[in-house]
């Protein structure tokens, strides 16, 4: 319904459920509209409005300033975020209502807050909204065809903490990790390994990686695109050409069951107790083989849950080094002395580098 308390049936045209975003269309004429404001240009400190019906409540406007770019809260099923973070007070019912500058233009979409008891526990002053220009080209591509693309490189990245780094023997946490390659794909074609860290994309510095995800999936598939990446100490650029992302089957089976029992090959020093991947745990969990050693308990006072490791992940290295017994960790163990112990696992089909503290 509108200000004037009209209320209009709506179609949907399309929905982008990465975005957290749809297009419908109302059977009416005269509408007033926003004008689509550049949120590329948009700097922390400028003041903005957040306009919406909290609480049902009617229409309301509060102001802000803008907090922060480029954030990423995960509260969402959207898998693409590039948040503008605000402090105009957005409460329940602000969801979908605007965010303009002082020029009335539309340059983000309220979406979500963070507070300590959740949405339920109302505005503490820490709001997200869905910035313009990518709800244009969200917008444009379903109308046109009813589909948004997006770019895939094919590899599973993290940040690079202190420990990672120096596990890697990197010398800096600059750039984001490839922790996994994905055969087959962009990556991997254009050559790209397990272990390299990427630093830029055109020319562009990357800070994280929820900005080297946006950027990959801003661009259409088939762009060439240039990778500056750090491999063995060494920088070097490399092109690679975009497939095209796909949205993936949420059915996966749950990788923290898996049916075998504890066995007895356990790390007192990580707080773990490991099994051999057999074939059954490999088909539950939907692994590509039997590779590593499945983690069927973990200490909840350990330093492997202080790293967040769960059951059913699979630990296939340790210190850069395949592991498939106990003893292969033990060893591996041995030879960290008082450094950091890098763990490469595996966890619902990605690859994950983890440092972890021994006891």
């Amino acid at each position: 319904f509108t200000s004037d308390n009209k209320t209009y049936e709506a179609k949907v045209i399309g929905t982008d459920a990465p975005s957290d975003l749809a297009v419908i269309k109302i059977e009416a004429e005269n509408l007033p509209f926003l004008t689509l404001g550049n949120s590329d240009e948009v700097r922390v400190g400028d003041i903005v409005l957040a306009i919406g019906n909290p609480l049902d409540i009617g229409e309301t406007v509060t102001a802000g300033i803008i907090s922060a770019k480029g954030r990423r809260t995960g509260l969402s099923d959207g898998s693409f975020e590039d948040f503008l973070q605000t402090d105009a007070p957005i409460n329940r019912g602000n969801s979908g209502g605007a965010l303009v500058n002082l020029n009335g233009e539309l340059i983000g979409i309220n979406s979500q807050i963070l507070s300590p008891g959740g949405a339920a526990g109302g505005n503490i002053g820490i709001g997200f909204s869905i910035p313009s220009n990518m709800a244009k080209s969200v917008m444009e591509q379903l109308l046109k065809d009813g589909k948004v693309h997006r770019g895939m490189l094919g590899v599973t990245i993290q940040n690079i903490t202190d420990d990672t780094a120096k596990a890697l023997e990197l010398g800096t946490t600059e750039g984001v990790l490839i922790s996994g390659v994905k055969a087959g794909s962009a990556a991997d074609k254009a050559g790209l390994k397990r272990g390299d860290v990427i630093t830029a994309i055109n020319g562009e510095k990357i800070e994280d990686t929820n900005a080297l995800r946006n950027k990959v999936a801003g661009a259409q598939p088939g762009t060439a695109i240039k990778l500056t990446i750090n491999r063995g100490g060494s920088s070097m650029d490399i092109s690679a050409t975009l497939d095209e992302f796909e949205t993936p089957n949420a059915d996966k089976n749950d990788p923290n069951s898996p049916t075998e029992g504890p066995a007895n090959d356990s790390s007192g020093k990580l707080g773990v107790v490991l099994s051999p991947v057999t074939p059954q745990i490999q088909k539950q969990l939907g692994l590509d083989s039997t590779e590593g050693l499945v983690v069927t308990d973990v200490d909840p006072t350990g330093p492997a849950a202080s790293a967040g490791i769960a059951r059913g992940d699979v630990i296939l290295e340790v210190n850069r080094k395949p592991v498939t017994s106990a003893a292969d960790v033990k060893n591996a163990l041995g030879d960290s002395k008082d450094k950091p112990v890098l763990l490469l696992l595996s966890r619902r089909g990605q690859t994950i580098y983890l440092t972890v503290r021994p006891q």
